[in-house]
Parts: structure tokens; C-alpha cells; sequence
């Protein structure tokens, strides 16, 4: 067989080795697949800084000073005489009941008081002529006590009728419903020809000061006690504790420009809720702070030694979770849960979940995936932002 196949001219080993090097030929091509370089991203290293310490509160707008006009006395309103959301001074009239009545009570009154003084003043003659006849006894002790005593009743009678129109007066000047402080006065409660009752104290209207304005908050105790503890342990700094300064955020975002500081703190807990009332005054010179308007406080109670703070960008949110991606000493990426404290301008403030030291994803974390291999690369604004406040 050997023979005939050397007769064709076909050699068995000669093809064999070609098969042999095609396989490892393959072989070969397959070990030089390039390997992808690991993913570039930027990272900033965290320090530990002195940050100022914003505590942000809900809290409502009140005024300063409420007055509640109520009626003082009974009677048919006649005339509203004031413009319905207007400022007015103390002593404005806002109302007019019908004073008929109370005139009359009036000229009653003086009418009475003419009567006791004539009364009081024949009784002071009387006295006046016994004087010198009780010397010689031309008139008795009795008749001459009998006649002081007399003139004592009357001269009681005289100032029980000035009381009583004293009384009168009062009543017909209620029939004018003036302003009790300064302010701006609210829509009003009663309409003309509405029976008020000064008994019932008909509610009329209300005056509000509106400059300047109380912003009022609620804190919860434990932080309360959490900031004793940080001001005990020397962690956070305040420089005047009774200037605190306070900035407000509004209802669309907006940052209310004047600044405020905390007035009040109340001493008790609400036991329901076990927040303390906390109050600042603020400005209103445009008049854009009204009663009731819910508003965001952030406080500036001092300063916190060794906070840590990331840029905003680099921070993860999936609903009410937040993370942020670090570059591990090995060079891979973790994922880190973090809770945030404060926003400051472009960074936020992280209250737990980094230490001093680790090292930041701020551009590329979306592109890669925890336990991969990374390459960071400072990024440019590493460098600490700004810590001014501002808001979210």
C-alpha cells in the first residue's frame, strides 16, 4: 500500500504536519486578542474640613402682632369705612354702629349729673348757714350732722353720675370701631346692617403688623440635644449665640434676600410630637412674607470641625437612597450609601457613610459597575468649593 501511494506521489507525514501547523496556527491567533484598558474616571479624595452647620426647619410665617377687632358694644352696623386689605395706623376708624341709643344714654347721663350738683350744691349751703349757728346754739349738733352727712350723699351722687356718663361716653365712643395697632387690616367679618353684640365680642375684622415677621419652626428634641452635644464635645463652634443668623427659602424655591435671626426657643417639648418651637424675626420691607406662608428655614448654628463634604455631581439618588462610587485601594469601584446633610452651593454635605480620606467618582460613575477595575484621574475642581449656603 505504501508502495502505491509513493506511486501517486502522496506522502502521509508531509500532510499530517500541515494539518498540524494550521491547528496551531489558530491557535495562536487567539492568544493575541487585545485586552480593553481599564475605564478612565475622575475622582476627588474627601478631606475633612470646617463646614458651616445649616440645620434646615419647616416652619410657617406669623406676625408680629394680631388684632382681633371685635365689636364692643351692641348695635346695627351702619358703614364699613375702611378699604379691605389696606395699611392702617392705630386709632383708624374701620366701623360704624348706629350710636342713636348710646347718644341719648348720654344727654341721660348728663342730665343726672346736672341734677346731683344742684343737689350737692343746696345741700354745701345748708352747711355753710348751720356753721355759725351751732357756735351759739341756735342750731343743734344733731341738725348740723344731719346736714354734712346730707351734703356727703350728695357730693357721692355727684361722682356716681360722672361714673355713669363717664360709662355713656365710653358706649357711644365704641360705636366707632377704631384699629388697636398699626397694620394691615384683613377682608371684613360682618357687613353693614349685621347686629353685633358687645357681649358676645362679635368678631369684625383683624389687624396684622406685618413688619417685621416671625418665621416659626419645629425642631425635634434629639437634634436639639444632638447639637448640645457636638457644642459640649467641641466638634461644632458658635460664635454669638444670640445672633444666629437665619436665611428662608419660599414656597416656589426662591431665596428670600433680608436676613434673620433667632429671637426665641421654647423651654418645653410638645409631648405628641417631641419638637421644640424654635422662632426667628426677619424683615419684611416689600411686604412678600405674609401670615401663614409656609416657608423652609435654613439656621447657621456655627461651625463643624472635621466635616466632610462631596460634589453634588457625584452623588447617586434611587428614590430616598443615596450612594456615591469610590475608587477602592485596589483600583476597583464600590458602592457607598451615604446620608446627606446640608447642600452647600455645589456640594453636599455627608453625614455618614465616607471617611476622611476615600476617594470620590465624580465623572465616569455612570459607566462603570461595582468590583470594576478603574483608572482615577484627579478631577479639576478637586479643589474645595465655596461653603456658602444656598439652596437645594
Amino acid at each position: 500500500m505504501f508502495e502505491r501511494l509513493r506511486h501517486h506521489g502522496i506522502l502521509l507525514l508531509p500532510s499530517c504536519a500541515i494539518v498540524s501547523v494550521s491547528l496551531s496556527g489558530c491557535g495562536g491567533d487567539s492568544a493575541q486578542q487585545p485586552v480593553a484598558p481599564p475605564m478612565v474616571v475622575k475622582i476627588v479624595t474627601v478631606r475633612a474640613e470646617s463646614l458651616p452647620n445649616i440645620i434646615e426647619l419647616p416652619g410657617r410665617i406669623e406676625a408680629v402682632r394680631t388684632a382681633e377687632v371685635r365689636a364692643r358694644t351692641n348695635g346695627i352696623v351702619l358703614q364699613r369705612l375702611y378699604q379691605e386689605g389696606t395699611d392702617v395706623r392705630a386709632g383708624t376708624p374701620l366701623f360704624k354702629i348706629d350710636p342713636r341709643e348710646y347718644r341719648a344714654r348720654v344727654q341721660q347721663a348728663q342730665a343726672a349729673l346736672q341734677r346731683a350738683v344742684a343737689t350737692q350744691a343746696n345741700a354745701a349751703s345748708v352747711v355753710a348757714r348751720y356753721r355759725p349757728l351751732v357756735a351759739d346754739r341756735s342750731v343743734s349738733g344733731q341738725e348740723n350732722d344731719a346736714a354734712v352727712s346730707n351734703l356727703r350723699q350728695a357730693q357721692a351722687q355727684v361722682a356716681e353720675a360722672r361714673a355713669a356718663l363717664a360709662e355713656s361716653q365710653l358706649q357711644l365712643d365704641f360705636t366707632t370701631v377704631r384699629a388697636p395697632i398699626r397694620g394691615r387690616v384683613g377682608r371684613a367679618e360682618v357687613t353693614e346692617g349685621a347686629l353685633v353684640s358687645g357681649a358676645e365680642a362679635t368678631l369684625m375684622t383683624r389687624v396684622n403688623q406685618l413688619a417685621p415677621m416671625y418665621a416659626v419652626f419645629t425642631q425635634s428634641n434629639a437634634a436639639f440635644l444632638d447639637t448640645l452635644e457636638s457644642l459640649r464635645s467641641g466638634n461644632l463652634q458658635i460664635g454669638n449665640p444670640d445672633r444666629i443668623e437665619v436665611r428662608l427659602v419660599l414656597d416656589n424655591g426662591s431665596e428670600y434676600g433680608p436676613l434673620g435671626h433667632l429671637d426665641f426657643s421654647d423651654q418645653s417639648v410638645d409631648p405628641q410630637t417631641g419638637s421644640k418651637i424654635v422662632r426667628a424675626v426677619f424683615p419684611n420691607p416689600e411686604g412678600l412674607l405674609a401670615p401663614g406662608q409656609f416657608v423652609r428655614a435654613r439656621v447657621t448654628a456655627g461651625t463643624t470641625r472635621g466635616g466632610l463634604a462631596v460634589p453634588a455631581r457625584a452623588v447617586q439618588f434611587q428614590g430616598a437612597q443615596t450612594s456615591v462610587s469610590v475608587v477602592t485601594a485596589d483600583g476597583t469601584v464600590a458602592v457607598r450609601p451615604v446620608q446627606l446633610g446640608t447642600q452647600l452651593a455645589d456640594r453636599w454635605m455627608v453625614q455618614s457613610g465616607l471617611k476622611a480620606g476615600e476617594r470620590v467618582v465624580v465623572d465616569g460613575w455612570q459607566k462603570v459597575r461595582p468590583g470594576q477595575k478603574v483608572r482615577a484621574q484627579p478631577a479639576r475642581d478637586a479643589a474645595s468649593a465655596p461653603t456658602t449656603a444656598s439652596g437645594r
